[in-house]
């Protein structure tokens, strides 16, 4: 598979080193086509990675995954050629943190959710919110936090097997679906207590585990 990322920071190198041993073809995005750490992930990643500004790898991509701080993706996507989405399984790991005022807090909320701005902001995909809960060492091994409960929404039934589909092979054996896009809203909210459970434990080797009574 083809799988652009947008962002070039720790989330999007884990994810993008990840997803090349696992064979997959990556083109890696930032604002210049020639950013220095999307250079220097090249280097190291292998042949089956590559880079280029966002609208390249939303244009390679076959599956999109969004790594970018906060709501930054509201404003990349204007900058996008229109049709570079349409179709596609565009994947938010992204949280609404807003650390701004000194202490954190998220700028959207409540009544909505940074994956239904995602959605809105492009129709025309199909968005996914997943990975947004742990930290990105887990995200791409999840035996690094003990096997725990990945979560996932979006409105497209399809994407969200196909997404699946790929969550497990990289080793995510309990995926849960909780339905359409608006249930990122309690997904994002779990961040201030995953932040809270990080200063408590000293490390990000953990996630959530949903554990059932029947």
């Amino acid at each position: 598979m083809k799988i652009g990322i947008l962002g070039t920071g720790m989330v999007g190198e884990a994810l993008g080193t990840k997803f090349t041993q696992l064979g997959h073809q990556v083109k890696m995005g930032s604002r210049s086509a020639m950013n220095e750490a999307a250079t220097a992930w090249v280097k190291g990643a292998g042949p089956n990675a590559s880079q280029g500004t966002f609208a390249d790898a939303a244009d390679f991509g076959e599956m999109v995954f969004i790594c970018l701080k906060g709501a930054v993706f509201l404003d990349v996507v204007k900058t996008l050629p229109p049709k570079s989405l349409t179709g596609k399984v565009l994947v938010d790991v992204s949280n609404p943190l807003d650390f701004s005022k000194g202490t954190l807090s998220l700028s959207i909320c409540n009544t909505n959710s940074l994956g239904e701005e995602v959605q809105k902001a492009a129709p025309q995909a199909k968005v996914v919110k997943t990975l947004n809960i742990v930290n990105c060492e887990v995200m791409v091994n999840p035996a690094n936090g003990g096997n725990p409960t990945m979560l996932l929404c979006g409105n497209d039934l399809g994407a969200k097997g196909t997404v699946t589909q790929l969550l497990k092979s990289m080793g995510w054996n309990d995926v849960l679906d909780l339905g359409d896009i608006t249930k990122s809203r309690g997904t994002e909210m779990l961040l201030p207590l995953w932040l809270n459970l990080f200063g408590l434990l000293g490390n990000p080797a953990f996630g959530f585990k949903i554990v059932r009574g029947y």
